[in-house]
């Protein structure tokens, strides 16, 4: 992802400093003394302090609390904005650890991990503190935190990236860099390569957990509630590992499926040439090979008329074909047709080996396609198609050897950088596990305040904290109006909603089972669920999203919010 601003520790010291100074305490009224009187000189006191001077319960018994809404609302700004810096740390770490070890675990393992760290400690200690009552009260901060970021990600941050990341739609694509259609509802948009569909498909199967929880409440039973809790936990954890090793291995399958895709562009690029220097088809009516246009193909490339093709021939054949497109060059391009037509291991190709394997790539590029009047064995304009198919799949495949102008080619100190990125990712989840319980306890004070719902406080809130670095980095990163950026932001928002439906689901779904919790969130459950499907589908089936995609995913938040007002307040699903 994109280069995101270095988090000031000093600016982190002051708001705790700040935090303790407005700490509820007594003024000793007599200096002569050095016991307190035991009464409160109100006329030393600070009005601002006053506004905190209340009979609540103080965090940790020294940070400052308070019962009026006006306090509690300060209170929420300050812990919601120590919570974004320690999302900024735990990000900013990350990626220095990123480019020291490379992907792989790091990539794979320990960043979609710590992406969701801070909503995964709010969520934790929403349900830890207090007895089992006080608990089953505030949980409902955790699952508004939980729906609200998945919301969030998927309607407001993947509009914005939309909108920012537009590029004029050519051939059903967007073409890298170029934005002159303005805003065109259905000629302008965004382009994401095959891989962030898969990303896609995955999101879209990690709620299952969500489903399976519900099943009680569908079958309107109370007696297994408590089973299909720890059924779903069991299922989000296993979903959770399993996501975990895709991850770690997904380089590989992509070097794969491209090493795939380029040996196709090269069947696709040298039949074209030999359909261009035929004098005649290459397959006559029945979809056969024409052995005699062969016979005459396979003469006018022997050079020698020794009856065998040799290196040197073969690169003539080669020469002229555009496989820089593909940044392959054109010894790769020969060394695969020698494997593919040389079953003999004899360094040459003999006038039979020839034919077998323009036989065989000429049924692979007609399986290729469905057949049709215009692209029949007799026309042989399906070679056409399957020049272009092939072009098209490698492009949306995105070739990992194009380096992004984000990228940082090298580290100069490796030992200091890493001793800074292990400081900054102990220092982003001290502050997440300092800072989680007064937060929570602020949005319970002050929903009780305003009589504001919590779930609603925590819902539009909170992901703004633990959400916001994540969201502005993704929307930078759009702005790079190319295919592989915006692949690359897409995927990560595909991916932070996957960690947030199997890792804080998973801690969710742990509280609830081990304190004996009451599962009653049919219609925040509904609300995620509308979402990922409808993102989840909609990013599965096509790699190109026009302009109008974005007002889908814009309506979908206030849809939400809306959605579970009039099933909680009005239907009384709560």
């Amino acid at each position: 992802m994109a280069r995101r601003r270095k988090p000031s520790i000093s600016l982190t010291l002051a708001i705790f400093l700040v935090l303790c100074s407005l700490t509820y305490g007594r003024f000793i009224a007599d200096h002569s003394d050095l016991v307190s009187d035991g009464v409160l000189n109100d006329r030393r006191s600070s009005p601002f302090i006053k506004l905190f001077a209340a009979e609540c319960e103080q965090s940790y018994g020294f940070l400052p609390c308070t019962t009026t809404a006006l306090g509690n609302a300060f209170l929420i700004i300050i812990y919601g904005y120590l919570m974004f810096l320690a999302a900024t740390y735990l990000s900013t770490g990350s990626e220095l650890l990123l480019e020291i070890l490379g992907p792989g675990l790091i990539g794979g393992l320990l960043l979609p991990i710590l992406g969701a760290l801070p909503d995964a400690m709010l969520i934790l200690v929403s349900g830890l503190s207090g007895t089992k009552e006080e608990a089953q009260s505030q949980v409902s901060v955790g699952i508004g935190l939980l729906a609200g970021s998945t919301v969030m990600l998927l309607t407001v941050i993947w509009g914005s990236c939309v909108i920012v990341g537009k590029c004029d739609i050519e051939n059903s694509v967007a073409t890298d860099k170029k934005d002159t259609k303005g805003f065109s509802l259905t000629g302008s948009g965004v382009s994401t390569d095959v891989w962030t569909c898969y990303a896609a498909i995955i999101m879209a199967v990690s709620v299952i957990p969500f489903i399976i929880v519900q099943f009680p409440q569908v079958l309107h039973s109370k007696s297994g509630r408590h089973l299909a809790v720890l059924i779903a936990l069991i299922v989000s954890v296993s979903l959770m590992i399993s996501y975990c090793l895709y991850q770690v291995f997904q380089p590989w399958v992509q070097r794969r499926r491209l090493a795939f895709a380029k040996h196709k562009h090269v069947i696709s690029g040298i039949l074209k040439n030999l359909k261009m220097r035929a004098l005649g088809r290459l397959c006559d009516d029945d979809g056969r090979p024409n052995e005699e246009v062969l016979r005459a193909l396979f003469n006018t490339i022997d050079e020698n008329r020794d009856g065998y093709l040799s290196h040197s021939e073969l690169r003539a054949l080669v020469i002229g074909i555009r496989f820089e497109e593909i940044n392959l060059e054109e010894q790769d391009a020969l060394s695969k047709v020698m494997k593919d037509f040389d079953t003999s291991l004899d360094a040459r190709i003999s006038f039979a080996e020839f034919h077998n394997g323009i036989a065989r790539w000429l049924e692979e590029a007609r399986g290729s396609r469905a057949p049709s009047r215009e692209a029949g064995p007799g026309t042989m304009k399906y070679l056409d198609d399957y020049h272009e198919q092939t072009k098209r799949e490698h492009y949306l495949l995105g070739d990992q050897s194009e380096q992004s102008d984000e990228v940082v080619e090298g580290v100069e100190n490796p030992r200091s950088t890493t001793i800074k990125a292990v400081l900054l990712l102990l220092l982003g989840a001290g502050i997440a596990a300092a800072f989680a319980d007064p937060l929570v306890d602020a949005v319970n004070n002050f929903s009780s305040a305003t009589s504001i719902p919590s779930f609603f406080i925590s819902f539009i809130a909170l992901p703004l904290a633990t959400n916001s670095s994540e969201a502005v980095s993704a929307i930078i990163f759009a702005k790079g109006k190319k295919l592989r950026s915006a692949s690359l932001t897409f995927s990560e928002l595909y991916g932070a909603v996957t960690m947030n439906n199997v890792l804080c689901l998973s801690v969710f779904l742990a509280l609830v089972y081990v304190r004996g919790l009451i599962w009653d969130f049919s219609s925040e459950v509904l609300v995620i669920l509308i979402v990922c499907i409808v993102l989840g589908v909609l990013g599965s089936m096509r790699t190109t999203f026009p302009l109008w995609t974005s007002l889908i995913a814009f309506l979908l938040y206030p849809f939400s919010l809306a959605l579970v007002y009039v099933l909680d307040y009005v239907f009384g699903w709560t």
